[in-house]
């Protein structure tokens, strides 16, 4: 597994990570404790050194099941958390205080000492503009409680506010073949700034990895079903904000005339992501631990040839922008 460094002066991560929102259970298919720290350990043996959760991930039971696996390994194992989503602050009730309870809850559950990176969690526009949760974050970190912050945002014009916040360390966003729009603006302005990017949502909610078809259902309480049009979030955060059908319709011309003969889907989406130098890490997340070993692959292939990369961007540009539902 290679490393890379999150930002300009931030630690090293695993150029693929692994996103726990999956492990809180709060969501389709649940998974219980043992198939969860199977996960985290498949992980590990694979080099992955980097999970991504968030006090909302089932409730705090995400976090809760990292800490029980930190208790159990000897590998260090960076932990990025976040801060913003949970109902007594979202949308508009944050402060502090409150803050500073989430952060403490959460060393709890996680049992460590300090928290790795600290992310807002997608916290409004207007909210951000204020300045002063960053100033809480400054203050926090000053005190120990956390080593770095960053945000994980909806669009391109928050990513770059953001972008310019004194101690910033990283970005997340979604980005993904689907979603290219921030190739041109923000990731060169995040290398610029010396923000760190981390990748979510890089098979866009599994349309990547080629096996869904149109008669693919999901359960009543996966995301995928009840936010497929965004009725209860940002639609973009469910199927990169496509519309079912139709990305099945790109992901069948992907395959059929831009995939190379050596690579898979899931394989070629997180290439393609990679070969951006401006990513610091990718986080997909993992039902399975034959899941986490495929995704841990993707680490020692060849970078994409400037032909796939230009055929990729010419079918965004073509197909898929237009398409693309959503605040982005």
């Amino acid at each position: 597994m290679k490393q890379r460094t999150l930002g300009a002066s931030g630690f090293e991560v695993s150029e693929i990570g692994l996103g726990c929102w999956q492990i809180g259970a709060d969501w389709g298919k649940a998974l219980n404790d043992e198939q969860s720290i199977a996960i985290l350990e498949e992980a590990v043996k694979n080099g992955i050194n980097f999970f991504d959760t968030a006090d909302v991930y089932g409730n705090g039971r995400s976090e809760t099941l990292i800490g029980k696996f930190l208790k159990q390994t000897d590998k260090t194992v960076r932990i990025a958390t976040k801060f913003g989503r949970n109902a007594n602050v979202f949308p508009d009730k944050y402060s502090k205080d409150l803050l500073r309870a989430s952060v403490e809850n959460a060393l709890k559950r996680l049992g460590v000492p300090a928290i790795d990176l600290l992310q807002l969690h997608c916290v409004p526009f207007n909210v951000l503009k204020q300045g002063a949760i960053f100033d809480w974050l400054r203050d926090l970190k000053s005190e120990g409680l956390i080593t770095h912050f960053g945000a994980s945002v909806e669009t391109v014009e928050e990513g770059l506010f953001c972008i310019e916040q004194e101690g910033l360390q990283s970005l997340q966003v979604i980005f993904n073949i689907f979603r290219q729009k921030l190739v041109k603006e923000l990731l060169p302005q995040a290398e610029e700034n010396g923000v760190g990017i981390i990748v979510r949502l890089p098979l866009a909610s599994g349309l990547l990895t080629g096996k869904f078809t149109k008669d693919t259902t999901f359960a009543k309480d996966d995301h995928r079903n009840y936010n497929k049009d965004g009725a209860m979030f940002n639609v973009g955060e469910t199927f990169a904000g496509l519309p079912f059908e139709k990305g099945i319709d790109l992901v069948d011309t992907i395959k059929n005339d831009v995939l190379p003969d050596n690579l898979n889907m899931v394989q070629l989406a997180l290439r393609w992501i990679l070969d951006h130098k401006a990513v610091s890490s990718i986080i997909p997340g993992a039902s399975s631990p034959n899941q986490v070993i495929s995704n841990a692959s993707v680490s020692q292939l060849e970078p994409l040839s400037k032909e796939v990369h230009n055929t990729l961007t010419q079918l965004y540009v073509d197909e898929i922008h237009e398409n693309i539902r959503g605040v982005y």
